[in-house]
């Protein structure tokens, strides 16, 4: 498949409304997106979109065009935010894919409800407390270190504005309301759940984990004790690569992910796929 143009849809929920973006036709994966990229259809949803899946990538509450769903407080809310979503939207027990802050959201998913998911892939999530190997606070690294951070080849930085031109003050509030959303999820503990890494043993959905090689924000332990606590993980790592994984290489990620997806189809599981998939 290919030129897949993605539809602008809207969610209705009891707490507010969810915006996401929808391409292709096939088995349905729900994409769940990192602190970043919200309301984006990147190249990475583009190709798993031509290799013949349906892509959902809804905005997390707070984030992109979806409501603030203030009754969402918690990374645990979150969980029954998104199981809300896959009942809205007709979905049994799609494929799951989640993105650093989207990944762990992912996995607490799984954990919960493993009857809801029908394949996992965790791409360098968030989640687990590994004092020895701590996660980066984004909430202190200044601005101008970010992409540094998250790249292991940085974009050339955008020119600097004309003299005299007036901020972009749309964008200034919408990263504020995401920064802000995303500590109300994972201030404290900052970007992990001390009780996740004891409870991955509950995930029944074939998993695959994938890590960046050269991720100077979430380290690379990380992944590996993921793929190492769920039965039956499978583990991979894309060299010369930083955080922003999916924007860096997608190509590569892309490669890996169809795979899994294919290997694992939810044609074998008559629950798996439904009405959402294909609408």
């Amino acid at each position: 498949m290919a030129d897949v143009v993605p539809a602008e849809e809207f969610v209705e929920l009891a707490g507010g409304r969810v915006h996401l973006l929808r391409g292709g036709a096939g088995e349905p994966v729900l994409f769940l997106h990192a602190a970043g990229g919200a309301g984006v259809w990147h190249p990475f949803h583009q190709l798993l979109a031509e290799a013949g899946f349906t892509v959902l990538a809804p905005d997390h509450p707070g984030f992109g065009k979806s409501d603030d769903f203030p009754a969402v407080e918690g990374i645990d809310d979150l969980v029954y935010h998104y199981l809300d979503v896959l009942d809205a939207l007709g979905l049994g027990r799609p494929h799951v894919v989640g993105g650093s802050f989207g990944g762990w959201i992912a996995a607490e998913l799984a954990v919960h409800s493993p009857h809801r998911v029908g394949s996992l892939t965790l791409l360098s999530a968030a989640g687990l407390r590994i004092p020895e190997h701590p996660v980066t606070d984004l909430f202190l690294l200044p601005q101008d270190k970010l992409v540094v951070m998250l790249f292991h080849d940085p974009p050339p930085a955008p020119p600097p504005p004309p003299p005299g031109a007036k901020p972009d003050l749309d964008a200034i509030i919408a990263a504020y309301r995401e920064a802000t959303s995303l500590a109300r999820f994972c201030w404290v503990p900052f970007l992990s759940d001390p009780k996740l890494e004891r409870r991955l043993g509950r995930i029944a959905a074939p998993t695959l984990v994938v890590a960046p090689a050269d991720d100077r924000l979430i380290p690379v332990e990380h992944a590996r004790r993921y793929a190492a606590r769920i039965p039956g993980a499978d583990y991979a790592e894309v060299p010369d690569c930083g955080h922003a994984m999916y924007v860096e290489r997608p190509a590569e990620f892309a490669s890996i992910v169809v795979r899994h997806l294919s290997e694992h189809s939810l044609s074998a599981h008559p629950r798996t796929a439904e009405s959402g998939a294909s609408r």
